[in-house]
């Protein structure tokens, strides 16, 4: 295994102020992540707050119970009733089969941040993943993709899900998942580890009831020796934790998304563009009215209202429902890091470049609750490159940071028309001129005679530049299949290495634990890495 580091470029103009430090975006943190000193401060004002240490650790055993966590997870959650521990949280949807490949690498990234820091503060410090139940999109995580045929294919599961149930509320249809499962599996190269694969995942889907389940179980199988602990946003154990945090949150709403708006109209007045719907009636509070989450919003007479209308509540009832049904509450994107701030004792959380990007409105929302922002830290960021796709890499002599940043494309355009001798496109044009010039007395004498030989002669001249732009295209096409095999080495390399994107965002783990076996992220897991790194290339 070979590591190298490269630089992403057209990054988020935020991210990268942000990675560097810049003062335009640095006071609206309230830590930055590079210095290494801030981690101690940080501690220092942990240690001056108190957290229902007993009841989160009861709860947290009660969850990974349920997931059939490894024993080193009970060890870390035993090592929450320590005044001193800490956590590193970060979080991410259930998507089916843990989803993309950032939600993989993100848990790399806490475990990674969680050991270094413990080294270096010499207290607990526990990974924590945050899996976002509460969130209702289900189209958002019911997918997968793979490669077929010199494309992405997605691959959905059929269940459907026609309201706005949480993610943790919908019931997972395991004769449907299982087929998901079978046609993915199929389309796998077959490997000396694809059965065990098969057979561990539809171990864990029949021991699931829900897509958080599946998700949560899934992932320790990936990292059984980290001590990772697992929460769920959405379960209703935890919505009772949260309940004293509820009321603070709905008696603070003014000033939060107050402060929360007018932090956002100044990053946008600075240039920054943040994708953050919010207005001055929001109530940063979603409520569950028979399966479904109702965005609240404020009126002018105070209450708590849903955008249809379908529930009107005062602020006396919606705090009564906070202290006493608070599963009937949950959080937006506003509220959400406020209420892991309260429950967890947070070191740092980590976040990817959309999440930072949020994050930078939110410091006046802390401070409305007389608390800190947490250091947001870039998570870690990996490219993963076989051998076969290496060679091809060489072959061409494409290198990382080309391929990385997307300019496989046009590299292949480049090679293509130089196998074009006479150059195809430039040779058309010239024939095109050519015929248009000679053309030109015939469509002049037809001028001259009647309109509707003009119009004629005019077609005419349509007519012959069509046939050279569909011998152009005939032409092309033989080219096409005469390099048709390395005009389909390029492809994949761009689906494997820049998926219209980072191959993070779209590739699943799955066809790496086929490759390489159910320890592959684990082992990737144990080296060493610098959060200060924008992109990693693992060669393997």
């Amino acid at each position: 295994m070979r590591i190298e580091s490269i630089h992403i470029e057209n990054q988020n103009k935020l991210v990268r102020d942000y990675r560097d430090n810049s003062e335009m975006i640095m006071g609206h943190f309230d830590y930055g992540y590079s210095d290494p000193g801030i981690y101690a401060n940080r501690l220092k004002e942990i240690n001056k707050r108190t957290y229902k240490r007993q009841q989160l650790t009861d709860v947290l055993r009660l969850l990974n119970q349920e997931w059939d966590a490894p024993e080193t997870t009970f060890n870390n959650i035993e090592r929450l009733k320590e005044e001193e521990s800490v956590v590193i949280v970060g979080g991410q949807q259930a998507g089916v089969l843990t989803g993309p490949l950032y939600s993989v690498n993100k848990v790399i990234s806490i475990i990674q941040m969680a050991r270094k820091q413990e080294e270096n503060l010499g207290v607990p410090v526990v990974p924590v993943f945050w899996i976002a139940g509460e969130d209702h999109d289900f189209d958002e995580i019911n997918h997968i993709f793979l490669e077929k045929q010199s494309t992405m294919k997605k691959y959905k599961v059929s269940q459907r899900v026609i309201d706005k149930r949480s993610i943790s509320d919908v019931e997972l249809e395991r004769s449907e998942v299982a087929q998901l499962v079978d046609l993915v599996v199929e389309q796998l190269p077959e490997t000396k580890h694809t059965r065990e694969l098969r057979e561990t995942i539809l171990h864990c889907l029949q021991k699931s009831t829900s897509y958080v389940d599946f998700f949560a179980r899934l992932t320790f199988q990936l990292f059984p020796d980290d001590g990772l602990v697992l929460v769920d946003s959405g379960n209703k154990h935890v919505r009772k934790l949260e309940s004293d945090f509820f009321v603070d949150i709905i008696k603070n709403q003014s000033e939060i998304n107050n402060g929360v708006y007018n932090s956002l109209e100044k990053l946008r007045a600075k240039g920054y563009s943040i994708s953050l719907d919010v207005s001055l009636e929001n109530g940063n509070l979603f409520y569950h009215k028979e399966h479904e989450r109702v965005l609240l919003t404020r009126n002018q007479e105070g209450n708590w209202v849903g955008k249809q209308r379908e529930v009107i509540l005062s602020n006396e009832e919606l705090v009564t429902i906070a202290k006493q049904t608070p599963e009937k509450l949950s959080n937006n994107v506003v509220t959400r890091p406020l209420m892991q701030e309260l429950l967890l004792p947070t070191l740092a959380f980590i976040g990817g470049p959309g999440e930072i990007s949020y994050w930078s409105v939110l410091k006046p929302a802390f401070h409305a609750l007389n608390i800190k922002m947490p250091p947001v830290v870039p998570r870690l960021s990996f490219t993963y490159v076989d051998r076969k796709v290496a060679k091809i890499m060489e072959k061409y002599q494409i290198t990382s940071d080309s391929a990385i940043n997307g300019k496989v494309s046009s590299i292949r355009n480049t090679w293509f028309r130089d196998k074009m001798n006479p150059p195809i496109e430039e040779t058309v044009t010239e024939v095109k001129e050519n015929i248009t010039k000679v053309h030109e007395p015939l469509r002049n004498i037809a001028a001259q005679i009647r309109s509707d030989i003009s119009d004629l002669a005019g077609k005419n001249l349509q007519n012959l530049i069509r046939e050279i732009e569909f011998l152009e295209k005939k032409i092309i096409r033989s080219l096409e299949e005469q390099y048709q095999k390395e005009l389909d080495e390029f492809s994949m390399l761009e689906n494997v290495l820049y998926p219209s994107g980072l191959q993070e965002r779209v590739w699943n783990p799955i066809s790496y634990v086929n490759q390489y076996g159910v320890d592959f992220f684990q082992e990737i897991s144990n080296q060493d890495y610098s959060f200060e790194t924008e992109h990693y290339i693992i060669y393997i």
